[in-house]
């Protein structure tokens, strides 16, 4: 086993942010867990790496499927990107690229495994772009499949993937591709991303869902390369891989529910793997410097006005480099407090309530938008309006400004907007996929 440089360790910290008074009777306690980590690289450092050899690895998949030649600037597009990716690598990080079609090729170095960046491997990959060319379908379940088996070959610690697509999974079924996913799930993260507009937004979002990573809409072949390049230096900047957020609950609480809020909202709740007694972990993925928000919901037992009890306790859970048992980074405490104070038991927390608003948001952006693909203008217009007057309150500008290429907005305060009659397909588009984004809460 390599041993580690404890300096490269990034440090976690966590926060706890709730109102802890509940009235008599009073069961539910909600928390705004905030996990900080500083250290891990982004600024600059080298990624968390083994004595003698790189601990981090990245597969890109480039969609080389017939489509890609439609306009011909998308097959040009990616191949820029890619090699602008392929210049981002440091030196010491293991990489491969995949050619994806119906079936999954690899590009470069083409051995069954990966290279390692230096000078040299990174001109021999950015030749080997040549031969991408666009012929073929789209299976993109082999595509990741072929990823996981490549970043399987060595010990790596930070294992990423890149994924570009034009189009819709054609030719594998939808439980293929979900198979697929489940396998590579806990095993590399993956940013994926959808160039034009004839690919579907939900395929791509929930490849990035299932695996950690970001999502998003690159409308304009032209941009990939700035997109790529940004997309890889957050990977490099990755120091710890594969932490967890832990929730332990004493006898008697129940799990309403385990959400990232910050920077964009994903529920972990249905991803929880057993710990140990009354405890469960919930996967979040790499780190680098950073920081996110999650919103930990619990009912507790039902107690006298007086009392009061450890509702919860969080913690941040990494594997051992040295194979040891995972110890906890850093650690929080929910509580539960009963008090007959109408004040204290009434007031809601502003980390809370702030979270609250942008997971609603969220979820009637895409009830909106679910609604006008089916021909419910008013369900939409509702929706769309409530996203709206959302967005103002909690000033979430970005998505406020793409709900303004969608609907014509009244009045914001009260949501009153109407539905354009005409929407570009990229501004819909891209409304759908940065749906999930959040503005972090001024504290």
């Amino acid at each position: 086993m390599a041993n580690f440089s404890k300096s490269t360790v990034p440090q976690f910290s966590v926060d706890v942010y709730q109102n802890e008074f509940l009235p008599e009777g009073g069961r539910d306690v909600s928390a705004i867990v905030t996990v900080t980590s500083t250290g891990g690289g982004t600024t600059g450092r080298q990624p968390l790496a083994p004595a003698g050899g790189s601990g981090a690895g990245v597969v890109i998949m480039v969609d080389c499927s017939g489509s890609m030649d439609y306009p011909a600037t998308k097959m040009r597009g990616a191949r820029e990107a890619t090699a602008a990716a392929v210049d981002t690598l440091r030196d010491g990080t293991a990489f491969a690229v995949v050619a994806g079609t119906h079936v999954a090729k690899e590009v470069y170095p083409g051995n069954g495994g990966l290279a390692v960046a230096d000078p040299r491997t990174r001109a021999e990959a950015k030749e080997s772009l040549r031969r991408l060319s666009a012929g073929g379908g789209t299976a993109i379940g082999t595509w990741l499949r072929l990823a996981d088996r490549l970043l399987s070959t060595t010990g790596l610690t930070i294992r990423h993937g890149i994924l570009l697509t034009d189009g819709r999974n054609e030719h594998e079924s939808p439980e293929e591709l979900r198979a697929a996913l489940d396998a590579c799930a806990g095993r590399f993260t993956c940013d994926a991303r959808g160039v034009g507009t004839d690919w579907e937004v939900k395929e791509v979002t929930g490849i990035a869902s299932a695996l950690l990573g970001s999502a998003d809409i690159v409308a304009d072949p032209a941009a990939l390369a700035a997109d790529f390049t940004t997309m890889m230096e957050q990977a490099m900047g990755k120091g710890v891989a594969d932490v967890a957020l832990r929730l332990w609950t004493p006898v008697g609480v129940e799990i309403a529910y385990v959400k990232q809020v910050a920077p964009t909202v994903e529920d972990l709740t249905g991803r929880r793997t057993e710990a140990g007694p009354r405890a469960g972990d919930y996967p979040t993925g790499s780190w680098g410097d950073e920081s996110r928000d999650y919103h930990v919901s619990v009912r507790v037992p039902q107690a006298a006005i007086g009392q009061e009890m450890l509702a919860a306790r969080v913690s941040l859970i990494a594997p051992d480099p040295l194979g040891g048992d995972p110890k906890p980074l850093s650690q929080g405490l929910v509580r539960a407090v009963w008090t007959d104070d109408l004040a204290m038991s009434t007031s809601i927390n502003p980390q809370v309530a702030h979270y609250t608003g942008q997971a609603e948001l969220a979820d009637v952006i895409q009830q909106g938008l679910d609604a006008r693909k089916s021909g419910d203008h008013d369900g939409a217009t509702a929706k769309l309006g409530r996203a709206v007057q959302l967005a103002a309150a909690s000033g979430n500008a970005d998505t406020a400004k793409l709900l303004s290429k969608v609907v014509d907005v009244v009045d914001a305060a009260t949501g009153t907007v109407r539905l354009k009659a005409k929407v570009a397909e990229a501004d819909e588009m891209t409304l759908e996929t940065r749906s999930t984004k959040t503005v972090r809460v001024k504290r």
